[in-house]
């Protein structure tokens, strides 16, 4: 009686043409650190230069007491020592916001998305898988990207003899699937700084500002009288400087954040549709 042997499943050899992206993102940590110290020097020698004061204090060292700015901006620096950790924040929005348009714009790509995808179809509906990777050139996005990398499959599935339909298209997802996971993190990365700055800017702002009221309403209680009064006033009016800096940088942050958000959802949605567009073009055309 002959011996019968397990016959194996058969499945693709070929290696992915997907490869990590190998990028440096210095800017997380030392964006931060220098919107710090470019915080403290704004606050310490631009307005708290003695030049913008009538009673300065030369010897004040890290924190001089300046009196009586003279102009309005000046006066944000006697809200006290929250507001260089504010103008951190804000230069910090801005850099990344800066680092997040330069890197979505990229993913973006040239041309519409929409009409790119449609462009795919068209070629792959005429079996000229050649002239849709040509397309992907053109492209230069993170959908062409996924695209690009789910064409060189498909190509190289055509010509395979040793799986059926169902497999080579499983070939094909997998292959936009790593695409895919490789090119998303890149456009959420540093995304985290927008969303927290928003939460904690307007905190720091109050947190300015009670300490700034705790500051006054002491001066009030110290000196009583009409000149207390009138130290209030000024002590509320500076105070209130935190509040609207942490507000409008916050404010900021949330705008920018959901605007990059729309963006990386119509990247994403792009996407999707390009995987759909290989898989059920495959299975139609090559049964």
């Amino acid at each position: 009686m002959a011996e019968t042997k397990p016959t194996a499943s058969v499945v693709s050899k070929s290696s992915t043409s997907v490869q990590p992206l190998k990028k440096n993102n210095a800017v997380s940590w030392v964006a931060p650190v220098a919107c710090i110290i470019a915080g403290y020097i704004i606050w310490r020698f631009v307005l708290g230069n003695p030049a913008n004061f009538t009673d300065p204090d030369p010897a004040g060292g890290f924190w001089p007491h300046h009196k009586g700015p003279k102009g309005g901006m000046v006066r944000m620096y006697e809200g006290g020592i929250i507001v260089p950790i504010l103008i951190a924040s804000f230069l910090t929005v801005i850099v990344f916001v800066i680092e997040r348009f330069l890197t979505i714009s990229k993913a973006t790509g040239k041309g519409n998305i929409a009409e790119f995808i449609r462009r795919v179809q068209y070629h792959l509906a005429n079996r000229n898988v050649d002239a849709a990777i040509g397309e992907c050139d053109k492209q230069r996005g993170s959908v062409a990207n996924v695209m690009k990398a789910g064409l060189r499959k498909y190509k190289e599935m055509i010509g395979n003899t040793d799986l059926d339909t169902d497999q080579k298209v499983l070939n094909i997802q997998k292959e936009v699937e790593e695409a895919t996971a490789l090119e998303l993190p890149m456009l959420e990365k540093n995304l985290v700084f927008l969303s927290t700055i928003a939460s904690v800017a307007t905190l720091l702002g109050l947190l300015g500002t009670v300490l700034g009221m705790i500051t006054s309403f002491a001066a009030l209680g110290a000196e009583g009288g009409g000149n207390a009064a009138a130290e209030l006033s000024r002590g509320i009016s500076e105070a209130l400087y935190n509040t609207a800096l942490g507000i409008g940088t916050s404010a900021v942050a949330i705008i920018m954040y959901n605007i990059f958000t729309t963006k990386i959802d119509g990247i994403t949605y792009g996407i999707d549709e390009s995987g759909f567009t290989l898989t059920q073009s495959f299975a139609s055309l090559y049964k």
